[in-house]
């Protein structure tokens, strides 16, 4: 099998399928962009196992951080390709490599730019130009032995025609429409809806601390309004579009490369189609014989044909027999919502309340557990250790919200609680698709957060299968921290099965059709069984009320535990607005045994801090 026919075999794969690459050497590929780490083991003879971390760019990301993405990463391999944002010179390869050793002292290893990668994964050894447009963009070409390139200098002098170029664009057009003719526009709307923001102002603070990648995050925002006919949006992505030709034109022009082969890589290009398709039109008006085409294959696949140092060769294996599918209790359709579309809404209401039964039997069914889960997290709070949420998608949004509500209610350290979301802080807005399926990923974010043998993990999953979830679970128990599994789907036959490499959905099933039980290891399981789904499926229904109560009951009851209330009343109430300091002066009242005025002015006196209140005598 040629070159060819393995870039185009392997640019059909999909989750669920695996690619047979003809070595006897385990490779490991890794390409690091200013987005994420994307890797992809080849093993026995097979490419088996893939996924993203958080991003590597050696630039801009501190060393340490790339370390621990590194450690999370598949150890047992012989060969390694490290192919990075950033990586631009000899010292920067040596950096890099440097790193690498570190983990994998053993492997062969080389080292280069994502650009490298890129290429390799684009077109291998033959001659062309690669395109690349994700956060960031760049242009390189190959002729022979030589190589010329464009753009790719960063967010800050290039990066034209990328994500971040398109998003910052946009946000000036957009102010400038604003101070010159106080313009409302949907096109505005739209930026501040993405961000949670709700005027301009905010606007401006919050850009003046976002990093590279949350500005690049707008790009389908700006996309969206130009398939939509803004014309201010329409111009800033013709603008992307030439500004992206004119430098392959360039790169074609000094390779002397009259038809050349472009091949387009990035998430813009992957995700906008029409980008793709505007940027070759445009091209064909420079390059009349220009091919134009997608990259068939991602980058770490590149980063590994190049570990090889050797054409690999693949044929394409079916999934072993005997996958086991599971289907979790949730995912199963409700015969009583069989005919939700044919329903009057009055019936629609009456059946969402009659469904509500099935939670609070789920949560009665639970009260050992729950009130066991109080115990633990008072006692990882009491001995100097924190609580820690994690979760996917409603799950995750749910830990975040709780998390999110002890400091103001409590009086509380903001680190007591803490939320961890597959996907990050994006996902809170909107479904970051894949990011649950990520064990490694999980397993990376207890690091990052620093967690401890005294601290509880709280995993939450409706499933009872997030890999992101899984990971971070097993990670923690590794650490010797105290773990609480939250699921509506009962049995749980996953979390001990699940090796932290699982990171596809088949994967996981297959694991688990032999797995034991997840209460091994686990110190608690709360298994809050609601039963199907009125619409199949959407857990934000009966398991992500159920699991809402849950929380409240556990970080509620821990707060009691440890002395944060008085009766019933919040004694560590943060007076932050008009409302609370109210509400404050009224605790004051009752708890003191005194008139509004007395308390007003004792609360005063003491800087707003009820306790303090309390004590004057």
């Amino acid at each position: 099998m040629t070159a060819d026919e393995f870039a185009s075999t392997l640019g059909t794969a999909v989750i669920g399928r695996r690619y047979r690459l003809m070595t006897g050497e385990k490779i490991l590929g890794i390409e690091g962009g200013g987005t994420k780490t994307a890797w992809a083991l080849v093993a026995d003879g097979a490419i088996v196992e893939s996924g993203n971390l958080p991003p590597s760019n050696l630039r801009l990301t501190p060393l340490d951080q790339i370390t621990k993405i590194f450690r999370v990463l598949p150890r047992d391999v012989d060969r390694i390709g490290v192919f990075l944002a950033g990586c631009a010179t000899e010292e920067d390869r040596a950096a890099a490599l440097k790193l690498a050793r570190a983990v994998w002292p053993r492997a062969k290893i080389v080292a280069g730019s994502d650009r490298d990668s890129g290429m390799a994964a684009c077109l291998r050894d033959r001659d062309g130009i690669a395109v690349n447009a994700g956060t960031g963009s760049s242009v390189t070409g190959r002729s022979g032995q030589r190589i010329e390139k464009a753009g790719g200098w960063g967010h800050i002098l290039g990066d034209a025609g990328g994500a971040y170029f398109v998003s910052v664009r946009a946000l000036r057009s957009v102010l400038r429409e604003y101070d010159l003719r106080r313009g409302e526009r949907e096109f505005a709307a739209n930026i501040l809806h993405a961000l949670g923001l709700n005027n301009f102002d905010e606007l401006v603070r919050w850009a003046q601390t976002a990093d590279k990648m949350e500005i690049a995050s707008l790009a389908p925002v700006v996309f969206e309004a130009a398939r939509k006919s803004d014309e201010a949006a329409r111009q800033i992505i013709a603008a992307g579009v030439s500004a992206l030709v004119d430098f392959t034109t360039a790169v074609s022009m000094r390779l002397q490369l009259e038809a050349p082969e472009v091949r387009l890589m990035g998430g813009l290009f992957e995700n906008q189609k029409f980008y793709g398709v505007a940027f070759g039109k445009a091209l064909g008006e420079k390059i009349s014989g220009a091919k134009v085409e997608m990259c068939e294959s991602p980058p770490e696949v590149g980063a590994a044909w190049l570990a090889a140092e050797e054409r690999l060769q693949i044929e394409k294996t079916e999934e072993p027999d005997g996958a086991l599918q599971l289907v979790s209790s949730t995912e199963q359709a409700n015969p009583k919502s069989a005919n939700l579309d044919r329903l009057s809404v009055r019936e629609i209401v009456e059946l969402f309340v009659a469904e509500e039964k099935s939670v609070e039997e789920g949560l009665r069914q639970c009260v050992d557990q729950l009130a066991r889960a109080i115990e633990l997290a008072a006692g990882a709070i009491g001995n100097g250790g924190r609580v820690f949420y994690v979760g996917a998608g409603t799950s995750g949004r749910l830990g975040v919200l709780d998390a999110a509500e002890i400091q103001p209610t409590f009086g509380a350290s903001p680190d007591l609680f803490q939320g961890i979301i597959a996907g990050g802080a994006s996902a809170l807005r909107r479904s970051i698709e894949g990011a649950e399926d990520d064990a490694r990923a999980g397993a990376l974010a207890m690091d990052e957060r620093g967690v401890k043998p005294e601290d509880l993990v709280i995993g939450i999953s409706a499933s009872g299968r997030a890999a992101f979830v899984i990971g971070a679970l097993r990670r923690a128990r590794e650490i010797a921290a105290q773990t609480i599994f939250i699921t509506c789907n009962p049995p749980v036959p996953v979390l001990a099965g699940v090796s932290p490499a699982t990171t596809s959905p088949s994967a996981a099933s297959t694991a688990a059709s032999t797995a034991p039980s997840s209460t091994e290891g686990c110190d608690l399981v709360i298994n809050l069984a609601v039963g199907p789904e009125i619409v199949t499926g959407s857990t934000r229904l009966k398991a992500g009320t159920a699991t809402k109560v849950a929380l409240n009951i556990i970080s509620t009851g821990a707060m009691a535990r440890l002395g944060r209330v008085r009766g019933n009343l919040m004694i560590d109430l943060q007076p932050t607005n008009k409302k609370l300091r109210e509400r404050a002066i009224g605790l004051v009242s009752k708890l003191a045994e005194c008139d509004c005025e007395s308390a007003r002015s004792r609360l005063e006196r003491a800087d707003w801090n009820l306790r303090a209140a309390l004590k004057e005598e």
